[in-house]
């Protein structure tokens, strides 16, 4: 069999390409590989490669590593295309995200999916993938994209709408990761647990959570959830001192299901949980206000000393990560079948959700690509909420589409936080101050304010 090729669009991205790169050449069909690494910074391109490479000889396989400074040449008959960027970076983008919102007492926890933050992500993010569609439709039209770039619902439905040819999906770990936790929460072995999810990226959930027991029969988890919740065995602490994950197990005694997205982000998608002047809600649900600019601070520093530590190594410790890509890429290219968690647009398989938006859901995958399963209604609670963000990604997707201003407005005005912390004139000048302080990282379309724009 023929070795496929796989380009990283970001592969600066070091710790992340080692991981998915890591996952796939300990697959025996894909070990003979070609990993084609392409990113703009030609310091951190040249350490990934050096990372691959040992990667490479720890494992003792016959895969090579190319590396490229030119997009369009890294994906030339590739077969495979992982995108892992961040237009802007944490600075100046991440904290232009944060700092202007604040000046309207608007905070924020993580603000890359949905609210401000997430809009003005999805408008520097979204015209750099679709020139990664463009090349791929001169010189790979049959490739399989997976893209790991956040907002990822925007971006998914952008990329399908504009290139609806483009073989796509998004990728996301919050639905196993999550049920991971869930699993230790409850004290049962993860190998144990059965689950559907379905809904948007970031606000899907369980639609069953169940435990297989020993003689074969499955029993349901959310009566376990609901009294571990309520006699405070549940959460337990996570990895991250700073996020005790209550507002979901909340949410969950309101909607009767539980959300596959962490705690600090959904406080963020709804209006109930950050307030100005509520200190006392912050306090009871651990909201972790500015968490995300505080992980970028550690993982920059903690980045730089891996990427020394894998620099001086000869060799590099290979451990099987959570993520999808590999499951992917071998399904498709070997045949053998595997169900992953994937974002694709609808199409009617959540038939009360926009027949347009990007779904979360089951996907089965092999030689013939990405399959998403049938999953007909969700409650009716739970698409009322997803829509309220469905709203901001639609009109966020619009104003990429047509160019229109006025829609980076209309999607802040319907940003269910946003909305329930300022009041119009605060919304639309909010937006003009973070249009202006962004600058040439967003489309020329969207730059500047609306007093520039008439002057």
């Amino acid at each position: 069999m023929a070795n496929p090729k796989i380009t990283f669009i970001g592969a600066g991205s070091s710790v992340f390409m080692k991981n998915i790169v890591g996952d796939i050449l300990q697959r025996p069909a894909l070990s003979g590989a070609t990993i084609r690494l392409m990113d703009i910074n030609p310091t951190r391109l040249e350490e990934s490669e050096i990372i691959a490479k040992k990667l490479i000889a720890t494992l003792g396989v016959s895969a090579t590593v190319e590396t490229y400074a030119n997009q369009r040449q890294a994906l030339d008959g590739t077969n495979f295309v992982v995108v892992c960027f961040q237009i802007g970076g944490y600075e100046p983008s991440t904290v232009i995200d944060f700092d202007v919102p604040k000046k309207y007492n608007l905070r924020q926890t993580i603000a890359d999916t949905l609210g401000v933050g997430g809009i003005m992500r999805g408008l520097r993010t979204v015209p750099h993938l679709w020139s990664i569609c463009e090349d791929m439709l001169q010189v790979a039209p049959d490739a399989i994209m997976l893209q790991y770039v956040n907002p990822m619902a925007i971006n998914t439905w952008a990329i399908s709408e504009k290139y609806p040819t483009i073989k796509q999906v998004g990728l996301c770990h919050s639905v196993q990761g999550t049920a991971m936790e869930l699993a230790h929460d409850l004290g049962i072995d993860y190998d144990d647990i059965r689950y559907k999810s379905a809904g948007i990226n970031h606000m899907a959930f369980y639609l069953k959570f169940e435990q297989r027991l020993p003689d074969g029969s499955y029993k349901d988890l959310y009566p376990e959830l609901f009294k571990a919740y309520a006699e405070g065995r549940a959460p337990k602490p996570t990895w991250n001192p700073r996020c005790p994950n209550k507002v979901r197990y909340e949410m969950m005694t309101r909607l009767g299901y539980f959300v596959t997205e962490s705690s600090e982000h959904f406080a963020e998608y709804t209006p109930y949980f950050i307030k100005e002047g509520r200190e006392d809600i912050i306090e009871k649900f651990g909201i972790p206000l500015d968490e995300y600019p505080k992980r970028c601070v550690e993982q920059i520093a903690n980045w730089k000393k891996t990427s020394e530590d894998y620099k001086k190594a000869d060799r590099i410790e290979v451990k099987q990560s959570k993520e999808y890509a590999s499951s992917i890429v071998n399904s498709v290219w070997t045949g053998e079948p595997s169900v992953i968690y994937g974002n694709l647009r609808n199409n009617g398989v959540i038939t009360n959700l926009p027949y347009n938006a990007a779904v979360e859901v089951p996907v089965l995958v092999d030689d013939s690509g990405l399959q998403p399963t049938f999953i007909g209604d969700l409650p009716p609670q739970l698409t009322a909420l997803i829509r309220t963000n469905i709203n901001v990604q639609e009109l966020t997707v619009a104003a990429l589409m047509t160019e229109n201003r006025e829609h980076i407005y209309h999607a802040a005005m319907m940003d269910p936080h946003t909305a329930a912390e300022l009041d119009l004139e605060q919304i639309w000048n909010l937006v003009d101050d973070l249009t202006e302080a962004h600058g040439s990282m967003l489309p020329e379309w969207a730059r500047g304010s609306r007093k520039q724009r008439v002057a």
